[in-house]
């Protein structure tokens, strides 16, 4: 199984913190967020590589700290992808990187995609057992606790076996609080249908609407995320997440 970390975004709403610097590389809790995602990640014995995709502008970054990270830490090589973009106007989306990295690793395996800045209290190792059990694709699911909250991401039904019936993105009338998240498990049978999503015109951007194009499709799983889980996009999130994983530290 591969590993797809994505971190090609220029998250421009955290300037000037991430003008030189790329958001999954910024500190939480006293180590950057994609550490926190891979120490999330490392209890799932099959994957045997990761690739953690992102642009011109910060492939250096990830290439020097990679370099640092493998030298104290075990587990599966690392490989920096760029995706040779420069800024907001010319990047590929979340989804086009998946998929340029599906093409140029030459990746025929089951593939974990996660956000680079997705921040998890709990081991995600339930997650990779849920996946190795289903015999189809796996969108990872939050309770936000309240339809508000709700509209600034996805609103999901799901039926009495976790399959998804309805999905909608930044829904305006939502009637679920449950919302998808950015950790996503494709079986390597559904690999063609991405490229083909890509093919036929549709929105490169956001990983969500893979999601909504696939249900009707295929059957699409969801697992529930347990403890918490942080999505840092804004100066006063990063704060709130250095405050809440800083105590979960501590403790």
């Amino acid at each position: 199984m591969k590993l797809i970390v994505l971190g090609a975004g220029y998250a421009t709403r955290l300037y000037p913190l991430t003008l030189n610097q790329p958001k999954p590389l910024l500190p939480v809790a006293g180590k950057p967020m994609l550490e926190h995602v891979l120490d999330n990640l490392k209890s799932l014995t099959s994957l045997d590589h990761i690739y953690i995709v992102t642009n011109a502008k910060f492939a250096g970054h990830f290439e020097r700290w990679a370099e640092a990270y493998a030298g104290t830490h075990k587990g599966a090589p690392i490989t920096i992808i760029n995706d040779q973009t420069t800024d907001e106007e010319n990047r590929l989306g979340a989804i086009g990187d998946i998929n340029l990295v599906l093409k140029q690793a030459q990746i025929e395996d089951d593939v974990i995609v996660v956000a680079g800045d997705n921040l998890f209290s709990h081991s995600l190792e339930q997650f990779g057992q849920f996946c190795s059990s289903c015999r189809g694709p796996v969108l990872a699911v939050y309770d936000v606790g309240n339809l508000e909250e709700i509209r600034k991401y996805n609103a999901i039904e799901i039926d009495d076996s976790d399959r998804i019936t309805f999905f909608e993105e930044k829904p305006a009338q939502p009637k679920s609080t449950l919302t998808g998240i950015a950790l996503y498990y494709y079986p390597r049978a559904t690999l063609p249908l991405i490229r083909q999503y890509l093919e036929e015109g549709n929105n490169a951007d956001q990983p969500g609407r893979l999601v909504q194009w696939l249900y009707p499709r295929i059957p699409f799983y969801v697992w529930r995320v347990p403890g918490i889980w942080y999505d840092v996009g804004s100066k006063e999130t990063l704060e709130e997440a250095n405050r809440i994983f800083g105590r979960a530290a501590a403790s």
